[in-house]
């Protein structure tokens, strides 16, 4: 018996992940401690959206093994797969997707159930390396993630949370339902149909994430509209109000179609608050490109916008073809002016 310490970095995903991770551990009769100085092994579930994020976890290492260096650390999550190199410190490489599906996930019963409904992204926006690090989407069978919902209801959840880099394409690899012609493909999915199967469900809340503009169906909308217990609150990103900047970062879709798509929801979904990721100095963001974006969120009246200011990933489209031009003073002024915009209006 070996007591384990699991550090999660990045993403919902990332943490219904390590949720698998611990029941992986649980079953050879493992136990759990919250403070690496007291385990024998610590399992660090990684994340590279930012290169910032990935040196923290280069960070946690050299720290723990400073600290004891009898104790092994084994690495997970995103990393594992476009890394390169051996990573000083890291005794063993554990791709997540070596973590059956068949284990029962050990949740933390103070939230929501994480249910994860497909793995992996083939949007290829320019500026993310999620596609390299997870590969292409797979969608799991609509019974698993229905079992998976019974299992949480039937362990006292009443809060469901499904998750996938992109869920509206949920069935695409699989499936022949509702047919989605906006943004960057024609696609197939099974989303509104394992929405609604959870939603017929005695739970209090269904929510999901993320959700894209490009492939947000009729049929979705009227899912969301027919059950209340559907979230209100849709998470959906726009990154930029710039038709230029929106191609350039590969999103398949321009303002007018992103407000009109929002004007659509809300037409249908009276209730319906949004929430939203903006990528803040994208090159090629001149004033009048974010001027564009400070009318987005004026139009729509988002509830909360997550920002970021941006930094070239290495091994992306953005990093390779442009140029980060824009100085941080002038990303930080902007973050500023939608802060005050969205965040603090909303508090």
């Amino acid at each position: 018996m070996k007591k384990i310490f699991i550090k999660t970095f990045g993403c919902a995903q990332n943490e219904s992940d390590s949720e698998r991770v611990k029941a992986f551990f649980a079953e050879k009769g493992d136990v759990f401690v919250e403070d690496w100085k007291e385990a024998d092994k610590a399992v660090i579930n990684s994340c590279v959206i930012r290169e910032s994020a990935e040196n923290r976890v280069y960070g946690l290492i050299d720290k723990i093994k400073k600290f004891n260096p009898k104790i092994e650390i084994i690495l997970t999550g995103c990393l594992v797969p476009i890394t390169k190199k051996k990573i000083t410190g890291v005794d063993q490489m554990l791709p997540i997707k070596e973590i059956s599906f068949d284990l029962e996930p050990l949740r933390d019963k103070k939230r929501a159930a994480l249910v994860t409904i497909s793995s992996g992204c083939n949007n290829y926006c320019s500026y993310c390396i999620v596609p390299y690090a997870r590969g292409k989407e797979i969608s799991r069978k609509m019974e698993d993630i229905l079992k998976e919902v019974d299992e949480a209801m039937e362990k006292g959840f009443e809060e469901v949370v499904l998750i996938g880099q992109n869920v509206n394409s949920y069935g695409a690899d699989f499936g022949d339902e509702s047919s989605v012609s906006m943004g960057k493909k024609r696609i197939k999915s099974l989303f509104p149909k394992l929405l609604e199967e959870v939603a017929k469900r005695a739970l209090k809340k269904v929510s999901f994430i993320s959700s894209n503009p490009w492939d947000f169906s009729d049929e979705l909308i009227e899912v969301i509209a027919k059950y209340p217990n559907i979230d209100r609150l849709l998470h959906l990103p726009f990154q930029s109000g710039d038709d230029k900047v929106l191609k350039n970062m590969n999103r398949g879709y321009s303002k007018e179609e992103y407000l009109d798509l929002v004007s659509k929801i809300k037409k249908h979904v009276p209730d319906v608050r949004f929430s939203t990721d903006i990528i803040i100095g994208f090159p090629g963001e001149d004033e009048k490109a974010f001027q564009n974006t400070v009318d987005v969120c004026k139009k729509v009246g988002f509830e909360i916008a997550y920002l970021n200011k941006y930094s070239p990933r290495r091994g992306t489209v953005s990093a390779k073809l442009y140029r980060d031009e824009i100085p941080m003073a002038e990303k930080k002024r902007r973050w500023n002016v939608l802060n005050e915009l969205v965040n603090k209006k909303s508090e």
